[in-house]
């Protein structure tokens, strides 16, 4: 009896795992228009967007809208942009000093027969190096929000930039790359379950 009970535990675990797939499937492969939402973050994140907007519009993954009503799915999330300079600083330095002296004879009253002796050796060296680099960092935070509230996707992705383009439409590109990856892996996956062997 613990047995069939067990198996039956684990066989509702299983459907609901899958159902919740399915759900999710479902829910990605629908998504044909979305609307891209303010960011939060600094003042940089409205730049961000923009970069979001045209990555996803040159893609063709949806149609995008500027209406929020008429959309599948809401992109929602926060986005940085900095720009802030590195410095470095190192000092090295080396220094010896050394110095010898042997007693004297002094006579009393009298200095026309004393004898001092002394010597001394000092050496120093010291060199320091200060840089400063410039640098700038993006990083986003994106999440596809369906009309009822569900999260169907969500992404972090974080750039310095590069060569041939900015950190923040390197980190936009970054988005979109994932986004279209892993519909076209939904979309994949939704027809293998819908088509009987």
């Amino acid at each position: 009896m613990r047995n069939l009970i067990c198996f039956g535990l684990a066989f509702c675990s299983l459907t609901s795992a899958l159902e919740q797939r399915l759900d999710f499937l479902k829910a990605v492969t629908s998504v044909r228009r979305v609307y891209v939402d303010k960011l939060n973050g600094g003042d940089q994140a409205q730049h961000i967007r923009d970069m979001i907007i045209t990555s996803l519009q040159n893609s063709g993954l949806f149609i995008l809208t500027e209406n929020e009503q008429k959309a599948d799915a809401v992109i929602r999330g926060s986005a940085e942009d900095l720009i802030f300079t590195e410095s470095h600083n190192s000092s090295d330095g080396i220094s010896t000093h050394a110095q010898v002296s042997l007693p004297g004879r002094n006579g009393v009253g009298n200095n026309r027969n004393s004898t001092r002796t002394g010597a001394g050796v000092g050496i120093s060296d010291h060199e320091s190096q200060n840089s400063s680099e410039r640098k700038h960092e993006s990083v986003a935070t994106i999440r596809l929000v369906a009309k009822d509230g569900d999260v169907i996707w969500s992404t972090t992705q974080e750039s310095q930039g590069g060569k041939l383009k900015g950190a923040s439409k390197d980190v936009a590109d970054k988005i979109t790359k994932q986004l279209k990856d892993d519909i076209e892996k939904a979309r994949k996956e939704a027809n293998a379950v819908a088509t009987p062997r």
